[in-house]
């Protein structure tokens, strides 16, 4: 017979439940209110702040329009790839009809950051359903063999190794 330590189980229950809620933080301005974002049918996103043009689903996830926008959102799992893979998978992407989106560099990628939340650290109604980490263009210059990552968990800028990690890719292409 299976034992089952129960306060343990419903302690990493509530641990997990805990860890999906985005938390706001009401005495940081929000700089990232929808009102900065001009929807598109197709799963485009205008930010009118920085006049970058995003996907507002992550590489392998699908953009499914809702019958109102609170019901947009984007589906399945975003994939993974290391740094040569994700610059390779822009060069191909031929979203919306559109064939010039890009990696974006991270101060590009960084612009996305909503300070006044975390978990996750970005406007999830313009961006719903993210991955934890995704990379820039931007190579490590101190260190030849990392990229920069926005972890959007907290939004903060890491290094990781551009050969053996792997994360999420979102593009971008510059405005019209």
């Amino acid at each position: 017979m299976l034992k089952v330590n129960l306060p343990l189980l419903l302690g990493c229950t509530l641990f997990a439940v805990v860890l999906q809620a985005q938390t706001i933080i009401d005495y940081i301005p929000n700089d990232t209110p929808d009102s900065r974002y001009t929807l598109h049918d197709n799963g485009r996103v205008t930010d009118t702040k920085t006049g970058l043009i995003w996907q507002r689903c992550s590489l392998g996830q699908t953009w499914v329009k809702g019958q109102t926008p609170e019901q947009d959102s984007c589906t399945g799992k975003p994939e993974e790839y290391n740094w040569e893979q994700a610059l390779q998978q822009a060069d191909k992407n031929n979203f919306a009809g559109y064939s010039d989106w890009r990696l974006p560099n991270v101060e590009e990628l960084r612009s996305l950051v909503a300070y006044d939340r975390y978990n996750p650290a970005i406007n999830s109604s313009i961006f719903p359903n993210i991955s934890s980490r995704y990379w820039s263009s931007s190579p490590n210059a101190s260190n030849g063999n990392d990229a920069w990552v926005v972890p959007f968990y907290f939004g903060n800028v890491n290094s990781y190794n551009r050969y053996y990690s792997s994360h999420a890719v979102r593009l971008v292409r510059s405005g019209e």
